[in-house]
């Protein structure tokens, strides 16, 4: 770019800090082609911001195939002005996944994990979902639009519990569904830090975490209204239109 624009290297790297330019990074982006994207915005972030009175939402989903790493090496703890330090290769234990449901409104999750991610595991999760929650009362359920979700049996199991409401996310717009947050807290704080020597110790962990965010757990607070969604979504989607032309 110096010799482009004819101006030093050290004029460039003045600018680029100015401005905040990043260009030894690049970000990847999903816009969502459901043709029902704003009805279902619209649906999702009325739970948040005005939920229904004396029913719970629940936001549901599943973090799959996560790996029991083994690391090759022991762990070093953390000295000053250094991190804690594990070997970049590791042994693979095998997988589990975790089935989990966020409570909106106070943030707990019931969660239990299963070591394949087929709709009968689904159907298990749900039954423990249902026999951990009150007896009575209406449930509203946020999920995406995975095929397990939507199998004969498991639409025959939401009709024989009629109190259960379904509310299925855009595609492509995960990040509506507030138990991803929480993926990504277990993933940071617990799975990649540790060291499992099986599935076994694996699942623990998820279970020890699990009961220490229930004992201390706060509610996400969701902010952004469906407007601003949709708005934000349709300023990107005229700028992307823009620069392919």
């Amino acid at each position: 770019m110096a010799e482009t624009v004819a101006f030093s290297k050290a004029t460039i790297s003045r600018i680029w800090q100015t401005f905040g330019l990043q260009t030894h990074r690049v970000d990847t982006f999903k816009l969502s082609a459901d043709p029902q994207f704003v009805e279902k915005v619209r649906d999702i972030v009325g739970l948040y911001l005005n939920p229904p009175d004396h029913a719970l939402v629940l936001c549901l989903d599943e973090k799959s195939q996560m790996q029991a790493l083994d690391r090759t090496r022991p762990l070093l703890p953390m000295r000053p002005g250094l991190p804690a330090q594990q070997t970049h290769d590791y042994i693979r234990h095998g997988t589990t996944s975790l089935f989990a449901a966020l409570n909106v409104a106070t943030g707990t999750v019931i969660g239990e994990c299963h070591r394949r991610h087929r709709h009968q595991e689904f159907l298990k999760f749900l039954t423990r979902l249902d026999s951990q929650l009150p007896p009575t009362g209406e449930v509203h359920i946020i999920m995406d639009n995975y095929g397990t979700h939507k199998v004969p049996k498991v639409i025959r199991w939401f009709l024989r519990h009629p109190r259960y409401h379904l509310h299925f996310t855009p595609t492509s717009a995960s990040w509506m569904n507030q138990v991803e947050r929480f993926f990504a807290k277990i993933t940071t704080q617990r799975i990649r830090r540790g060291t499992f020597e099986n599935v076994r110790a694996l699942e623990t962990a998820i279970e020890h975490y699990l009961t220490h965010h229930n004992d201390h757990c706060k509610p996400f607070v969701w902010t952004a209204t469906a407007d601003a969604i949709i708005d934000k979504v349709k300023r990107f989607c005229q700028r992307t239109s823009e620069t392919r032309h």
